[in-house]
Protein backbone atom coordinates (compact mmCIF):
# COMPACT_ATOMS: atom_id res chain seq x y z
CA UNK A 1 0.00 0.00 0.00
CA UNK A 2 1.22 2.93 -0.73
CA UNK A 3 -0.21 6.75 1.20
CA UNK A 4 0.12 10.25 0.67
CA UNK A 5 0.40 12.10 3.61
CA UNK A 6 -0.11 15.95 3.83
CA UNK A 7 1.64 18.40 5.77
CA UNK A 8 0.19 21.29 7.49
CA UNK A 9 1.95 24.27 7.26
CA UNK A 10 0.48 27.26 9.72
CA UNK A 11 1.21 30.97 10.28
CA UNK A 12 4.48 30.46 8.97
CA UNK A 13 5.35 27.07 11.21
CA UNK A 14 5.48 23.44 10.03
CA UNK A 15 3.29 21.93 12.41
CA UNK A 16 3.96 18.83 14.61
CA UNK A 17 1.20 16.85 13.09
CA UNK A 18 3.73 15.92 10.34
CA UNK A 19 5.23 13.79 12.15
CA UNK A 20 2.04 11.80 13.92
CA UNK A 21 0.95 11.35 9.59
CA UNK A 22 4.69 9.17 9.34
CA UNK A 23 3.86 7.49 12.31
CA UNK A 24 0.28 6.55 10.58
CA UNK A 25 2.11 5.35 7.72
CA UNK A 26 4.55 3.19 9.55
CA UNK A 27 2.16 1.62 11.68
CA UNK A 28 0.26 0.49 8.49
CA UNK A 29 3.55 -0.64 7.09
CA UNK A 30 2.67 1.06 3.96
CA UNK A 31 4.84 3.24 1.55
CA UNK A 32 4.93 7.08 1.51
CA UNK A 33 5.32 10.29 0.43
CA UNK A 34 4.59 13.93 1.97
CA UNK A 35 3.29 16.81 0.10
CA UNK A 36 4.16 20.25 1.95
CA UNK A 37 3.06 23.40 0.76
CA UNK A 38 5.52 25.79 2.84
CA UNK A 39 8.80 27.20 3.03
CA UNK A 40 12.36 25.08 2.09
CA UNK A 41 13.79 26.52 5.63
CA UNK A 42 11.35 23.97 7.67
CA UNK A 43 11.27 20.96 6.04
CA UNK A 44 9.71 17.95 8.04
CA UNK A 45 12.35 15.24 10.05
CA UNK A 46 11.20 12.50 6.73
CA UNK A 47 12.76 10.11 5.43
CA UNK A 48 10.65 10.11 2.21
CA UNK A 49 10.06 11.70 -1.35
CA UNK A 50 8.49 14.92 0.21
CA UNK A 51 7.08 17.71 -2.73
CA UNK A 52 7.07 21.02 -1.66
CA UNK A 53 5.36 24.27 -3.02
CA UNK A 54 6.34 27.38 -2.05
CA UNK A 55 4.10 28.53 0.57
CA UNK A 56 4.53 31.80 -1.10
CA UNK A 57 3.11 31.37 -4.60
CA UNK A 58 0.55 28.62 -3.22
CA UNK A 59 -0.50 30.40 -0.20
CA UNK A 60 -0.53 29.37 3.13
CA UNK A 61 -5.34 29.01 2.74
CA UNK A 62 -6.14 28.28 -0.92
CA UNK A 63 -7.91 26.11 -0.68
CA UNK A 64 -8.41 25.42 -4.63
CA UNK A 65 -5.02 25.60 -5.03
CA UNK A 66 -4.08 23.63 -2.70
CA UNK A 67 -6.17 21.07 -4.05
CA UNK A 68 -5.07 21.33 -7.21
CA UNK A 69 -1.20 20.37 -6.47
CA UNK A 70 -2.72 17.74 -4.40
CA UNK A 71 -4.62 16.21 -7.29
CA UNK A 72 -1.15 16.37 -9.08
CA UNK A 73 0.85 15.00 -6.81
CA UNK A 74 -1.88 11.67 -6.72
CA UNK A 75 -1.68 11.23 -10.45
CA UNK A 76 2.41 10.86 -9.56
CA UNK A 77 2.17 8.84 -6.69
CA UNK A 78 -1.29 6.73 -7.09
CA UNK A 79 -1.57 6.65 -3.11
CA UNK A 80 -4.10 4.13 -1.95
CA UNK A 81 -5.03 6.83 0.74
CA UNK A 82 -4.36 9.93 0.72
CA UNK A 83 -3.63 11.63 4.59
CA UNK A 84 -4.41 14.84 6.42
CA UNK A 85 -4.31 15.86 10.07
CA UNK A 86 -8.09 15.96 11.52
CA UNK A 87 -7.57 19.92 11.73
CA UNK A 88 -9.63 22.81 10.20
CA UNK A 89 -7.21 22.66 7.02
CA UNK A 90 -8.05 18.88 7.00
CA UNK A 91 -11.65 19.66 7.31
CA UNK A 92 -11.37 21.84 4.84
CA UNK A 93 -9.23 19.97 1.92
CA UNK A 94 -10.22 16.64 2.61
CA UNK A 95 -13.83 16.61 1.30
CA UNK A 96 -12.54 18.62 -1.53
CA UNK A 97 -10.65 15.79 -2.36
CA UNK A 98 -12.92 13.02 -1.90
CA UNK A 99 -15.65 14.60 -3.99
CA UNK A 100 -12.51 15.50 -6.76
CA UNK A 101 -11.44 11.91 -6.78
CA UNK A 102 -15.20 10.28 -5.93
CA UNK A 103 -13.49 8.56 -3.09
CA UNK A 104 -14.61 7.63 0.35
CA UNK A 105 -13.99 9.82 2.94
CA UNK A 106 -13.05 8.53 6.81
CA UNK A 107 -12.54 11.17 9.11
CA UNK A 108 -10.93 11.17 12.71
CA UNK A 109 -9.44 7.95 13.22
CA UNK A 110 -8.37 7.07 16.40
CA UNK A 111 -5.88 3.72 15.34
CA UNK A 112 -5.34 1.17 13.19
CA UNK A 113 -6.65 -2.42 14.24
CA UNK A 114 -6.46 -5.47 12.03
CA UNK A 115 -5.25 -3.24 9.04
CA UNK A 116 -8.56 -1.08 9.28
CA UNK A 117 -8.98 2.25 10.41
CA UNK A 118 -10.93 2.73 14.24
CA UNK A 119 -13.20 6.14 14.88
CA UNK A 120 -15.60 7.40 17.26
CA UNK A 121 -19.14 7.27 16.98
CA UNK A 122 -22.47 8.41 18.72
CA UNK A 123 -20.33 11.09 20.49
CA UNK A 124 -17.05 9.63 21.04
CA UNK A 125 -18.38 6.78 23.01
CA UNK A 126 -18.08 3.77 20.38
CA UNK A 127 -15.84 3.48 18.01
CA UNK A 128 -16.05 1.80 14.66
CA UNK A 129 -13.24 -0.50 12.69
CA UNK A 130 -13.63 0.74 9.02
CA UNK A 131 -12.08 1.03 5.53
CA UNK A 132 -12.54 2.60 2.03
CA UNK A 133 -14.11 0.71 -0.90
CA UNK A 134 -13.24 3.06 -3.10
CA UNK A 135 -10.24 2.72 -4.88
CA UNK A 136 -8.38 6.01 -3.30
CA UNK A 137 -9.38 6.78 0.25
CA UNK A 138 -8.92 10.28 2.06
CA UNK A 139 -8.33 10.16 5.88
CA UNK A 140 -8.01 12.75 8.66
CA UNK A 141 -6.09 11.34 11.85
CA UNK A 142 -7.26 12.60 15.24
CA UNK A 143 -4.50 15.09 16.73
CA UNK A 144 -2.45 12.83 19.44
CA UNK A 145 -3.66 9.78 18.54
CA UNK A 146 0.02 8.34 16.01
CA UNK A 147 2.29 10.04 18.68
CA UNK A 148 5.66 9.14 17.24
CA UNK A 149 7.46 7.35 20.73
CA UNK A 150 10.89 8.50 19.33
CA UNK A 151 11.64 11.37 18.07
CA UNK A 152 11.40 11.79 14.26
CA UNK A 153 14.87 11.74 12.12
CA UNK A 154 15.43 12.07 8.38
CA UNK A 155 15.93 14.06 5.50
CA UNK A 156 13.56 14.03 2.62
CA UNK A 157 14.35 14.02 -1.04
CA UNK A 158 12.44 17.20 -2.27
CA UNK A 159 10.75 17.54 -5.34
CA UNK A 160 9.80 21.03 -5.71
CA UNK A 161 6.06 21.79 -7.52
CA UNK A 162 5.30 25.57 -8.85
CA UNK A 163 2.16 26.35 -8.94
CA UNK A 164 -0.32 28.80 -11.60
CA UNK A 165 -3.75 27.80 -9.39
CA UNK A 166 -5.15 31.27 -8.46
CA UNK A 167 -8.28 30.85 -5.42
CA UNK A 168 -11.32 33.03 -5.58
CA UNK A 169 -10.31 33.26 -1.26
CA UNK A 170 -8.55 36.03 -0.72
CA UNK A 171 -6.71 35.50 3.00
CA UNK A 172 -5.66 37.93 5.38
CA UNK A 173 -4.10 35.95 8.09
CA UNK A 174 -5.25 34.71 11.42
CA UNK A 175 -7.77 36.23 14.23
CA UNK A 176 -6.86 34.93 17.57
CA UNK A 177 -10.27 33.54 19.05
CA UNK A 178 -11.67 35.59 21.87
CA UNK A 179 -10.55 34.24 25.31
CA UNK A 180 -13.69 33.45 27.39
CA UNK A 181 -13.98 32.22 31.28
CA UNK A 182 -10.43 30.73 32.77
CA UNK A 183 -6.86 30.05 30.90
CA UNK A 184 -6.01 26.92 32.07
CA UNK A 185 -3.19 26.84 29.39
CA UNK A 186 -1.65 29.24 31.80
CA UNK A 187 -1.53 26.81 34.81
CA UNK A 188 1.18 25.15 36.18
CA UNK A 189 -1.15 23.06 38.10
CA UNK A 190 -4.53 21.32 36.82
CA UNK A 191 -7.26 19.04 38.47
CA UNK A 192 -9.45 17.78 36.07
CA UNK A 193 -12.51 15.70 37.33
CA UNK A 194 -14.02 13.51 34.15
CA UNK A 195 -17.16 10.77 34.11
CA UNK A 196 -15.83 9.17 36.91
CA UNK A 197 -16.92 11.57 39.30
CA UNK A 198 -20.26 10.21 39.13
CA UNK A 199 -22.55 13.48 39.91
CA UNK A 200 -21.83 17.34 39.54
CA UNK A 201 -21.90 18.15 43.12
CA UNK A 202 -18.61 15.60 43.28
CA UNK A 203 -17.33 18.12 40.94
CA UNK A 204 -16.90 20.54 44.29
CA UNK A 205 -14.25 18.26 45.51
CA UNK A 206 -11.89 18.33 42.49
CA UNK A 207 -11.95 22.10 42.72
CA UNK A 208 -10.80 21.95 46.71
CA UNK A 209 -7.98 19.63 45.59
CA UNK A 210 -7.11 21.98 43.06
CA UNK A 211 -7.61 25.04 45.34
CA UNK A 212 -4.95 23.09 47.61
CA UNK A 213 -2.61 22.24 45.11
CA UNK A 214 -2.62 26.04 44.27
CA UNK A 215 -4.22 25.30 40.75
CA UNK A 216 -7.28 25.57 38.63
CA UNK A 217 -9.66 22.91 37.87
CA UNK A 218 -10.57 21.20 34.16
CA UNK A 219 -12.95 18.99 32.90
CA UNK A 220 -13.18 16.05 30.18
CA UNK A 221 -15.75 16.53 27.39
CA UNK A 222 -18.59 13.91 29.22
CA UNK A 223 -18.42 16.39 32.27
CA UNK A 224 -19.18 19.69 30.01
CA UNK A 225 -21.52 18.10 28.02
CA UNK A 226 -23.31 17.18 30.62
CA UNK A 227 -23.62 20.66 31.63
CA UNK A 228 -21.85 20.37 34.85
CA UNK A 229 -18.74 22.31 34.07
CA UNK A 230 -18.36 25.29 31.48
CA UNK A 231 -16.38 24.92 28.34
CA UNK A 232 -13.72 26.99 29.05
CA UNK A 233 -12.77 24.01 31.70
CA UNK A 234 -12.61 21.72 28.92
CA UNK A 235 -9.57 20.17 28.30
CA UNK A 236 -8.64 17.95 24.51
CA UNK A 237 -8.37 18.42 21.48
CA UNK A 238 -12.44 20.43 21.51
CA UNK A 239 -11.45 22.36 24.44
CA UNK A 240 -7.84 23.57 25.47
CA UNK A 241 -4.45 22.19 25.05
CA UNK A 242 -2.37 22.28 28.09
CA UNK A 243 1.13 21.59 29.47
CA UNK A 244 1.19 22.30 32.89
CA UNK A 245 3.62 20.82 35.32
CA UNK A 246 1.15 18.58 37.37
CA UNK A 247 -2.01 16.91 35.70
CA UNK A 248 -4.15 15.48 37.97
CA UNK A 249 -6.76 13.01 36.45
CA UNK A 250 -9.59 12.53 38.67
CA UNK A 251 -12.07 9.94 37.39
CA UNK A 252 -10.85 10.17 33.39
CA UNK A 253 -10.72 6.90 31.57
CA UNK A 254 -8.17 8.74 29.03
CA UNK A 255 -9.96 9.11 25.49
CA UNK A 256 -7.80 10.10 23.02
CA UNK A 257 -9.03 13.23 22.43
CA UNK A 258 -8.30 14.13 25.99
CA UNK A 259 -4.82 12.78 25.60
CA UNK A 260 -4.31 14.99 23.02
CA UNK A 261 -4.85 17.63 25.40
CA UNK A 262 -2.48 17.21 27.93
CA UNK A 263 -0.12 14.75 26.98
CA UNK A 264 2.72 17.90 27.41
CA UNK A 265 1.98 17.83 30.95
CA UNK A 266 5.39 17.19 33.36
CA UNK A 267 4.27 14.90 35.53
CA UNK A 268 0.54 13.31 35.55
CA UNK A 269 -1.01 11.76 38.25
CA UNK A 270 -4.59 9.72 37.29
CA UNK A 271 -6.98 8.37 39.85
CA UNK A 272 -8.93 5.39 38.94
CA UNK A 273 -10.53 2.48 39.65
CA UNK A 274 -9.92 0.71 36.68
CA UNK A 275 -5.95 -0.16 36.77
CA UNK A 276 -6.49 -0.91 32.95
CA UNK A 277 -8.03 2.44 32.10
CA UNK A 278 -6.01 4.04 29.66
CA UNK A 279 -5.00 6.94 31.34
CA UNK A 280 -2.52 4.94 33.20
CA UNK A 281 -0.66 4.48 30.10
CA UNK A 282 0.65 8.03 30.24
CA UNK A 283 0.39 8.75 33.54
CA UNK A 284 3.66 8.76 35.71
CA UNK A 285 1.74 7.54 38.95
CA UNK A 286 -1.44 5.85 38.48
CA UNK A 287 -3.48 5.31 41.94
CA UNK A 288 -6.29 2.37 41.65
CA UNK A 289 -8.34 4.37 44.08
CA UNK A 290 -11.83 5.40 44.64
CA UNK A 291 -11.85 9.24 43.82
CA UNK A 292 -14.52 10.65 46.17
CA UNK A 293 -12.48 8.79 49.27
CA UNK A 294 -8.48 9.53 47.87
CA UNK A 295 -8.83 13.61 47.29
CA UNK A 296 -10.83 14.28 50.07
CA UNK A 297 -8.08 13.15 52.26
CA UNK A 298 -5.49 14.36 49.51
CA UNK A 299 -6.89 17.98 50.27
CA UNK A 300 -7.47 17.65 53.99
CA UNK A 301 -3.36 16.69 53.75
CA UNK A 302 -2.36 19.24 51.71
CA UNK A 303 -4.66 21.97 53.43
CA UNK A 304 -2.31 21.06 56.83
CA UNK A 305 0.79 21.33 55.34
Amino acid sequence: MKVLLIAEYRDGKLLGSAAELSTFAQQLNAESAMLLIGNESALPAYSGTLYLADVAQAGEFNPSGHKQLILEVIEKEQPQLVVLPHSSYGWDLAPRLAIALNAAQISEVLEIKDGELLVPACNSKLRRQVKPTTEVGVVTLQAGAFTPSEEPSGTPNVVKLTTTAAGDIQFHGYEAAEATGVDLTKAEVIVSGGRGIGKPENLVMIEALAKALKGEFGASRPVVDAEWAESSRQVGTTGQTVAPKLYVACGISGAIQHLAGMKKSEFVLAINTDKDAPIGEVADVLAVADLKQLVPILTEKLNAL
